[in-house]
């Protein structure tokens, strides 16, 4: 640090204000996710993550992430729909979320808070852009089919052996008391009601979980999981991180409220095999980003 920079620091000290020495020189953080993300950037600079392939750098960031704490609805804020940025405590889907995101701009070589976000916001939200509550990709499959188009991973389930996954998907719009801004809001139930027509009009493919044993050695070290369900409505419960551990396929994720992100100590067959509701899996593979 030059005496130009440390005497701009002390403000910042005195205020208690946390300081982070990064590849950009002190940064001045007053933001804990912010400080998470350049402490999670800092670690990959000092591993150099970004030799290995997207779908390790996916692992070994999601790792960083283990006894995170579930954090129920972790999107579902108050106002207007817009980015919400949360490390501290993490659902299903904002765990692998924010395991790909930042192993994309790892990968990327960029590594700022912006560029986070930016890349957060491209893979939440349908097209990368905020549009009210509706444009943000709620199911799995629509997430999955959304990213696809975008580049950001290969939907292999189809050819692990899946087959057609065919069901109605209506769950948001027949629940509307379970979601505070389609309770509040009749235009975005409708308009939600009409991407659930579009979502089930797909043609659809998930590897019942009777056949996962027999796949095992195909599914890779990083691949994203959705775990289809038999609720009616829904395709997906849960999802997650597939992790090879120990020598076993293993599932990384932010498991049910009260609990925190783990790494299962059963394998993938015999955790869907646990959970009667749960039929199967759908399969997304992460595709190493442009630079």
């Amino acid at each position: 640090m030059n005496r130009r920079t440390f005497l701009a620091a002390i403000p910042a000290f005195a205020a208690g204000v946390p300081l982070l020495r990064s590849n950009q020189g002190w940064l001045m953080l007053d933001d804990e996710d912010a400080l998470l993300c350049a402490k999670k950037f800092e670690l990959a600079l000092s591993q150099n993550l970004a030799r290995f392939p997207l779908h390790d750098v996916v692992v070994e960031i999601g790792k960083t992430f283990l006894g995170t704490p579930y954090l129920a609805h972790a999107l579902e804020v108050p106002g207007e729909e817009r980015l919400v940025v949360n490390m501290r405590g993490l659902d299903c889907v904002s765990f692998y979320e924010n395991a790909l995101v930042l192993a994309r701009c790892i990968k990327m070589k960029k590594m700022t808070f912006e560029d986070y976000k930016q890349q957060l916001q491209f893979i939440r939200y349908r097209g990368g852009k905020i549009d009210g509550y509706p444009s943000r990709l709620h199911y799995t499959s629509d997430y999955f089919h959304d990213n696809e188009q975008k580049g950001i991973w290969k939907n292999v389930t189809r050819e692990l052996g899946g087959v057609r996954f065919e069901k109605t998907i209506n769950f948001m719009s027949t629940h509307p008391e379970a979601y505070r801004q389609l309770k509040e809001n009749e235009t975005f139930r409708k308009k939600i009601e009409e991407l659930e027509k579009e979502i089930s009009a797909r043609e659809m493919y998930y590897l019942p979980k009777s056949q996962v044993s027999t796949v095992t050695e195909k599914i890779r070290n990083g691949d994203i999981l959705g775990i289809t369900t038999d609720i009616e409505g829904l395709d997906t419960s849960h999802t997650g991180i597939a992790v090879w551990h120990e020598g076993k396929l293993c599932l990384m994720h932010a498991p049910l409220a009260g609990g925190k992100v783990e790494i299962t100590t059963s394998t993938l067959a015999e955790y869907l095999e646990r959970n009667k509701r749960q039929t199967g899996i759908m399969v997304v593979r992460p595709l190493e980003p442009k630079v």
